[in-house]
């Protein structure tokens, strides 16, 4: 009872002090300022403009198609009992108006304009080149730890692979047969270059050494001392005998071959540099890093000279185009294109969901990532189209998550792709001979633009 009259009473008050709010203001009703309809216009349009911008845009271009097409027709005939007839009264025919033809020229060209611009401002993928798809044909057991590293000799003869039980073997790339095992490294090898000028083989580790190997003895001749930790990439220059190293001590080093010496020490990155690669042409050296950035060198100054800093990501390999003056850099968030010699950004390749250890390229634009989940994904190289995913199997007894892939290198021809593993296994895949175009189409859909998020 008591809530009620309390409810009353609350009611009470409100209402009458609507009254006298009401009873305050009426006296002023006839003196307020008229409502200024063109003010109130442009605020209308303000607001639907902002909340409604992209249908209005959206209907100005159906319209300008719709336009366009009707243009494209001629004029619509007129309904019928419009236009006079023999048989037809002329006292009932109804006049048919007069058109410009030059008005509608106008029209028509106006309308072709905005449609052009239309098309023009569409995004368009240009439809990808046909490849056959690849298999695994080559299996080979022999190391007992992880495969770090692989590299081919420059007669495609034979190929040679570094692994965690410190050992580098060399194997007949038309058999797959053991050759030579070297030892000499007393931690994981992680980094191998076969000399295209010399017998030599130069390879690397998580021992800080440096080393060239005589391929006429088997040998160690020289050890490169200059590292303070693990040594990750080997690089040799193709026209000067120069080597590069990188490694976990954040740096890249030039070493003269022959004697030795230090030439330069390239500083600059904040973490583990995971990856060096050179080419003869400007830039001549390029680096990739876990602290997410690129850097592309004067190795004439021994400075950087350009620092890209688009991947998220740390950035695990870095791989040159063997005809093309570009190069591809592959990271967890990404895989993207650059073009040299300043590093100019071309394309993302968006898709392998996985940690990218590793890329490699053939010449016919074939471009491989591997994963640290065991997943190969085959791109071609000029439209970034993903054309084949493949798992990798791990040998019988080993674990499912031993399926990482390391390194990744295509011979000599660009026919065969030798990939090393966390199964301790080396396996070497081909191109499908039986594939045709027709038996494994392209699934090319231009019209379904997939928006990419990077």
């Amino acid at each position: 009872m008591h809530e009620e009259v309390q409810r009353h009473s609350v009611h009470t008050l409100v209402f009458r002090s609507l009254k006298r709010t009401h009873d305050m203001f009426i006296s002023n009703q006839g003196i307020l300022p008229p409502v200024d309809e063109t003010a109130e216009k442009v605020r209308r349009a303000v607001k639907a403009r902002d909340l409604y911008g992209q249908v209005f845009d959206d209907v100005k271009k159906m319209q300008a198609m719709k336009h366009l097409r009707e243009a494209e027709a001629g004029p619509n005939p007129p309904p019928p009992g419009t236009i006079q007839n023999e048989t037809s009264n002329p006292s009932e025919t109804a006049v048919v108006p007069y058109t410009d033809n030059s008005l509608m020229r106008t029209a028509q060209n106006t309308n072709q304009n905005q449609l052009a611009n239309l098309i023009k401002k569409a995004p368009s993928m240009p439809k990808p080149k046909w490849h056959a798809p690849w298999k695994l044909y080559r299996v080979i057991s022999g190391h007992l730890g992880w495969v770090r590293c692989v590299s081919v000799e420059p007669g495609n003869e034979w190929f040679a692979t570094g692994a965690a039980d410190r050992i580098i073997k060399i194997w007949d790339l038309a058999t797959g047969q053991l050759k030579v095992s070297l030892t000499g490294h007393v931690s994981t090898v992680r980094g191998l270059a076969v000399s295209g000028r010399h017998p030599y083989l130069f390879s690397c580790g998580e021992d800080r050494q440096v080393k060239c190997w005589d391929l006429e003895y088997n040998k160690v001749i020289r050890h490169y001392h200059g590292h303070l930790s693990a040594v990750y990439s080997l690089s040799l220059h193709p026209t000067i005998d120069v080597l590069l190293s990188a490694g976990r001590d954040s740096t890249a080093r030039v070493w003269d071959m022959r004697t030795k010496a230090n030439v330069h020490t390239l500083t600059g990155h904040t973490h583990t540099v995971a990856s060096v690669i050179s080419q003869a042409s400007e830039p001549q050296v390029i680096t990739g890093s876990h602290d997410t950035t690129i850097r592309l060198w004067d190795l004439a100054a021994g400075k950087s000279v350009c620092t890209l800093t688009n991947h998220k990501k740390s950035v695990r390999d870095v791989i040159l185009h063997p005809t093309l003056n570009m190069f591809a850099s592959g990271s967890p968030d990404n895989i993207k294109q650059w073009k040299c010699p300043d590093g100019k950004f071309i394309q993302n390749l968006s898709g392998h969901n996985a940690i990218v250890n590793c890329l490699a390229v053939n010449p016919e634009g074939v471009l491989v990532s591997g994963g640290d989940n065991g997943t190969l994904h085959f791109w071609d190289w000029r439209t970034g189209y993903n054309f084949q995913r493949v798992q990798a199997l791990v040998q019988p007894g080993s674990m499912d998550s031993e399926a990482g892939i390391f390194s990744m290198i295509f011979d000599q021809s660009g026919s065969r792709l030798i990939t090393t593993e966390a199964d301790k296994t080396i396996k070497i895949y081909k191109e499908d001979e039986t594939a045709t175009e027709e038996s494994h189409p392209i699934n090319w859909k231009p019209d379904i633009l997939k928006r990419r998020k990077f």
